[in-house]
């Protein structure tokens, strides 16, 4: 039994490495249908990174992002969060809406982030997109192991990205210290959109979902 990150070995990076790579190829089929056009997700590695590590890849903790936060439970439990900043956030809502125009219809529900201006629903799209790549990742894993699992709505929220990370650390990774890390990016013909998937599950979560794959611990 795996009783910390620290006892991860190579074999148990990879399998949730292909796991992620199953979820990024039914979230590309997925945002595909959605759009009407082609979309690819590039090929993810799954990494055991301490909060500073982590922060270095995903961005400058003190720079805004947007999140998309993901809550599971059931036979195991933990978080699925989708993290992009707010300029390619908003290009994939343009892309996602077909240009829509933010400054007409829907300007009235803009928040601000900082300097910059999002509007109410170009984060409903965006929330989209996160429940979408967090769900099919999910979705991968219950296919893979048959383990039950429940999905609580999405919550989208803008904040530093510092701010994020460690509050789901905070409940998920307070011994250890330590996440996992999706790596991977998304994109069209014209796009590549920069983003980060991140699962945030407890050692005997995971110590079930490498248990049901016939990987020992």
């Amino acid at each position: 039994m795996i009783g910390s990150f620290g006892d991860f070995e190579e074999k148990h990076v990879d399998v949730l490495s292909e796991l992620g790579n199953i979820g990024a190829g039914n979230a590309a089929t997925a945002l595909s249908e959605l759009i009407g056009a082609s979309v690819r997700i590039g090929v993810t590695d799954a990494i055991i990174l301490g909060f500073d590590e982590a922060i270095r890849i995903v961005g400058n903790p003190e720079e805004r992002g947007v999140s998309v936060m993901i809550r599971f439970e059931g036979d195991v439990r933990g978080i699925m969060l989708f993290i992009t900043d707010l300029d390619d956030a908003k290009e994939a809502a343009d892309m996602l809406t077909d240009g829509f125009d933010w400054n007409g219809e829907g300007a009235d529900a803009a928040v601000t982030a900082g300097a910059d201006m999002i509007s109410d629903m170009q984060l409903s799209t965006i929330k989209e997109i996160g429940n979408i790549l967090g769900s099919s990742y999910l979705g991968s894993i219950t296919t893979m192991t048959g383990l039950k699992i429940r999905i609580a709505e999405p919550y989208i929220s803008i904040d530093m990205i510092g701010a994020v990370l460690g509050a789901a650390m905070a409940e998920f990774s307070a011994d250890n210290k330590k996440i996992l890390l999706v790596k991977g990016n998304f994109s069209t013909e014209n796009h590549v959109f920069k983003s980060h998937v991140i699962l945030f599950a407890d050692i005997p979560s995971l110590n079930k979902i490498l248990t049901e794959l016939g990987i020992e611990a």
